[in-house]
């Protein structure tokens, strides 16, 4: 009895804080160091637990936010069936949220500048912007600052080497630009799953998953090619972007074709978990394979537990 109410109650946690979505998490950091021509290093670990931290804030911090609301619409949610306490939530969004800086900030007092806009960003999208025109625009912000922190932890850290040969000189603009290249792709993809997040409880728009559809579509095309060159590059960063448009793309045009609540919910799991491969993508395309494959291998973990547990 005591060992079932403990999985239950773990569970119930698990809900609250979108476990399957965790697994879209690492890979920004891991994507932000290949962007910048750099290996993962203890900098980069650093930055995925302040990442995994800051990410659990913000989804007990939305729940709480948004529990009257959620009491009529999604009675089922953890905190408005009395399965969590709000007082619980938010003082775990509060936890979690100093736990994260403190990773980042063991990861070197630079890393703090784009952990700290990453903090208030997720903050003041659930206190605040989450229900005005702003709220894509604010996660697109999110996704792309918590890329940042992954390179500038990576940069910052005393055993940082390059992942390839690079004649540019530390002077050049070129990591900075490829950096930049990556976050607004992961900016853009998680602009456009928001906005179709924000039909998922009554459905009705077919425009919005129709545009998420051609973007998730560029998107793809664009992490297939170098950022070097622009030439078309290897098999794995076509294979990671080619995964990236079968997961986004297709429940954005089953959405689009019957914009009902269950394919629109449906659309917005399949944009978070294409997340996985659009990492992978930007990582090999950036040189980095060996980054690209092991992001890769957090997809099937991530699919089979998101059978157990909504990411949304």
């Amino acid at each position: 009895m005591i060992r079932s109410a403990a999985r239950t109650r773990l569970r119930d946690w698990a809900e609250l804080l979108r476990v399957p979505a965790l697994f879209t998490v690492p890979g920004d950091a891991l994507a932000g160091a290949a962007a910048a021509g750099l290996r993962p290093n203890r900098g980069t670990a650093y930055a995925v637990c302040a990442s995994l931290c800051l990410y659990q804030a913000g989804m007990a911090l939305n729940d709480w936010a948004d529990r009257d609301e959620d009491a009529v619409d999604r009675p089922h949610r953890p905190v408005p069936s009395g399965r969590v306490s709000p007082t619980a939530a938010l003082t775990a969004a509060g936890l979690l949220t100093a736990a994260g800086l403190a990773f980042a900030a063991r990861a070197g007092r630079r890393a703090l500048v784009p952990a700290s806009a990453l903090t208030a960003t997720v903050w003041a999208y659930d206190l605040r912007a989450k229900h005005t025109p702003a709220a894509p625009a604010a996660m697109a912000a999110a996704r792309a600052l918590d890329l940042l922190l992954g390179a500038t932890a990576t940069a910052t850290a005393p055993d940082a080497t390059r992942s390839r040969p690079d004649t540019t000189g530390p002077a050049s603009p070129a990591p900075a630009l490829r950096t930049a290249g990556s976050a607004l792709a992961l900016a853009a993809h998680t602009y456009a799953v928001t906005a179709v997040s924000r039909h998922e409880a009554h459905g009705g728009s077919t425009l919005t998953p129709l545009a998420a559809l051609g973007a998730t579509t560029a998107l793809g095309l664009w992490s297939a090619r170098t950022a070097r060159t622009g030439a078309s590059t290897g098999i794995v960063p076509a294979w990671a972007a080619a995964a990236y448009v079968r997961t986004a793309a297709v429940p954005c045009l089953h959405a689009a074709l019957n914009p009902s609540p269950p394919l629109t919910q449906r659309a917005v799991g399949g944009g978070i978990r294409a997340l996985i491969p659009l990492q992978a993508a930007l990582a090999a395309r950036s040189g980095a394979n060996g980054t690209a494959l092991a992001v890769l291998g957090l997809a099937p973990a991530a699919r089979a537990l998101a059978r157990k547990v909504s990411p949304t």
